[in-house]
């Protein structure tokens, strides 16, 4: 609850100080500055002990119109629950990220209907990578820097210029509260009760006959505490999308082949991958012929960098290798940030090359062997007196929409090229000529017409393989999720400052009483954060130990503790 805020222009107490415009209790005596408050009875409202923030000037100007808004508590808590909202969102399907060689353009709507694409369209299968979930988290982050701001720098200013002796409605007022008649002379009753607060840890000051006694003072910057580890994490959490600190990418490793990781100078080789399955013997009755089901599986791993030649396509590049480990499910290969983790498998034989022969199916006459790299072909090649030069590769053949070939997934499960065949008996222009080397889309490859419409059926020159020497597979794929998390230290770190704010907070309250005595009366007050019930109890002792008898209830000021 906000208190009554005076919207006034003479700040001037009645003790001579000059206070800013919004503040509520004088920053000297902690009078009560609006004149509704002087003839109030309740509790007084002690947040940031009525210091003015910023936030409450007369005529904001557009700055402090911005500020205002950011500093708003309410407004930071609809942030919030926007952002959970839209985290909600997210969880409704899998997060494109979570997936391994998927078209999201057609997998949603396959798997999910009409509401899956219509996820997919509004952009929530990436939710936590779109714009406008990023901006809701540095909006937050706005909302924790200035909110902190505003309260924690009057805060500080009010805590570190106390006065000693205040105003009889300020001590009155306070939830604990005690007024008797005393004997003594003001100095000696105050300094009486000077060693038996030190014995329960309060730091004190005296000013004739006014005292303050203070402890745990640092337990009131817990919550500031716990904002500055949750901008850490914001801040973490948003380096997470710049380039070269964060990386989650699942990729495949033909066993055989380095593979180069994207974004990195690093390969990747899969030079064995194993895989032991339960024995029927092993397996669970229910499962026993139904089921095959994995007892482990291992990619051996070598993990090379590239030290030259790395950007040169037409180059192989040169490699040294920097580590080497035996990768299985919860034992990554690991090195200077980077882990790759056993992710799944794949023991369908994979395509790495095949040595085609250019022959004319009239006569049988061979024109000469070429190689064809799945991975890396060329882009011309000679047989005989005859010139194919590469158009297009399809590594994964399929057909769009409007029919036209397209490649469904980076590997070759069904790789197709196209070719401009030049030579004799040929048109000058050259002849089209798409060849499958595994020819397993051969009807899809006849339902689009596309033979007749790349060379007609008049072509004489076909490329044929003679023999599986010829043909190089990869015998199984292994599939690794490689991460890399440069900004998870700070995660952490943030997380601990976190937890350091909240034991501050927690397990410490900030307690403070002031008193004075002027004309054989004493004045108490007594102020905490929390626990108002142990504090209470606390003054009760260290009044007995003055031989001042007082009995708990009497402390109370309003009719009950809550």
């Amino acid at each position: 609850m906000k208190p009554n805020l005076p919207l006034i222009s003479n700040t001037k107490c009645e003790c001579g100080h000059q206070n800013p415009v919004g503040t509520v209790l004088c920053e000297a005596c902690g009078k009560p500055l609006d004149e509704k408050e002087w003839k109030a009875t309740g509790n007084l409202e002690m947040r940031y002990d009525g210091v003015a923030r910023r936030s409450q000037r007369v005529s904001p100007g557009i700055i402090d119109r911005v500020w205002n808004f950011f500093s708003s508590v309410k407004i930071a808590i609809y942030l919030i629950v926007l952002t959970l909202l839209g985290a909600m969102l997210g969880t409704i399907f899998p997060q494109e990220s979570t997936f391994l060689n998927i078209d999201a353009s057609t997998y949603y709507n396959e798997m999910y209907g009409t509401a899956g694409n219509i996820y997919y369209r509004l952009g929530l299968s990436h939710t936590y990578e779109s714009w406008w979930f990023v901006t809701l988290l540095v909006m937050i982050g706005a909302s924790l820097v200035v909110c902190s701001l505003d309260r924690v720098l009057p805060l500080y200013k009010a805590l570190t210029r106390q006065k000693i002796r205040k105003h009889r409605q300020f001590l009155t007022r306070q939830k604990l509260t005690l007024t008797a008649a005393v004997e003594e002379e003001p100095e000696s009753w105050t300094s009486r009760m000077i060693q038996p607060l030190r014995k329960k840890g309060y730091r004190v000051r005296t000013e004739g006959g006014a005292l303050l006694a203070e402890k745990y003072r640092f337990s009131r910057w817990g919550p500031y505490v716990i904002h500055i580890g949750l901008i850490i994490f914001l801040l973490a959490v948003l380096a997470r999308g710049l380039p070269g600190l964060n990386m989650d990418q699942h990729l495949a490793f033909p066993q055989g082949e380095a593979v180069r990781i994207p974004d990195t100078s690093f390969y990747l080789k899969n030079e064995q991958f194993t895989v032991e399955f339960y024995s029927d013997e092993e397996m669970p009755a229910e499962f026993r012929g139904v089921k095959v089901l994995p007892k482990l599986y291992e990619t051996k791993a070598v993990l090379y960098e590239c030290t030259a030649d790395c950007l040169d396509p037409s180059k192989e590049p040169k490699l040294a290798e920097v580590a080497r480990h035996d990768i299985q499910v919860n034992s990554p290969l690991s090195y200077k940030g980077m882990k790759a983790y056993q992710f799944d498998y794949d023991l369908t034989p994979v395509l790495r090359s095949v040595k085609p022969d250019l022959v004319n199916s009239a006569t049988g006459e061979s024109y000469g062997k070429f190689e064809l790299d799945m991975k890396n072909p060329g882009r011309v090649f000679k047989a005989g007196p005859y010139t194919l030069e590469l158009k297009e590769k399809y590594m994964d053949f399929g057909l769009n929409e409007e029919g036209q070939p397209v490649s469904k997934s980076p590997y070759p499960n069904a790789p197709a090229f196209l070719f401009l065949l030049k030579g004799p008996g040929l048109p000058d222009g050259g002849q089209q000529y798409f060849y499958f080397p595994k020819q397993v889309d051969k009807e899809q490859f006849q339902q689009a017409a596309i033979n007749d419409k790349l060379g007609g059926a008049d072509r004489f020159l076909e490329l044929e393989v003679s023999s599986m020497s010829d043909v190089d597979f990869a015998e199984s794929t292994t599939y690794l999720n490689v991460r890399v998390d440069r900004a998870m230290p700070f995660v952490w770190v943030g997380a601990g400052i976190i937890m350091l704010g909240l034991i501050l907070g927690f397990y410490w309250q900030h307690r403070r009483i002031w008193l004075f005595v002027e004309d054989g009366e004493l004045v108490l007050g007594g102020h905490t954060n929390k626990n108002w019930f142990g504090f209470r109890r606390e003054i009760v002792s260290i009044l007995k130990q003055i031989d001042m008898t007082v009995d708990e209830k009497s402390l109370d000021n309003g009719g009950g503790l809550a």
